[in-house]
């Protein structure tokens, strides 16, 4: 019986190089020189942190777009919150990996309202949508690729 998985991950490689990029980036703008900004990258997240509250913005901006040209989906960050401290704002972004069981939920969901010929089912961080046929298992891929969800997915282990 045919199947595939809808997983939420991100290649931790690729955001380690969007970061250095954005790094790069930030050390050849010319509104930044002699400010004291930098972009840092954890095992929680990234950390942002500037002088002002708009060159926070700006950071957060370069960092989407060196994401984008890594074809890592922006949606995959979440805004943890701010915190001023001395003279810098800094700005915590986690890196959202697996489903939750809300959004799980969610997708198994919108799957059943759609009344395809296909069975959902929520496995651990992941959810599993198997069908009779390979054009069913197609469809749900592209009504889900539709869907206005606010997290990236991806459909893999694909099997005959």
């Amino acid at each position: 019986m045919p199947s595939f998985d809808i997983v939420s991950e991100i290649d931790m490689h690729e955001v380690t190089n969007a970061v250095d990029q954005a790094k790069r980036e930030l050390g050849n703008r010319w509104d930044f020189k002699n400010v004291e900004a930098d972009i840092e990258l954890d095992d929680k997240g990234i950390t942002i942190s500037a002088e002002q509250e708009f060159q926070l913005e700006q950071l957060l901006d370069m960092l989407r777009m060196a994401f984008a040209k890594r074809n890592i989906d922006a949606r995959a960050l979440a805004e943890d919150g701010d915190s001023k401290s001395g003279k810098l704002v800094k700005q915590h972004l986690l890196l959202k990996q697996g489903i939750e069981t809300d959004m799980a939920k969610k997708i198994v969901k919108m799957i059943k309202d759609q009344k395809m010929k296909v069975q959902a089912s929520i496995q651990g961080d992941k959810v599993r949508v198997t069908g009779k046929k390979r054009d069913d298992l197609q469809e749900a891929i592209a009504m889900l690729r539709e869907a206005e969800l606010d997290i990236p997915l991806q459909f893999n282990n694909f099997r005959d």
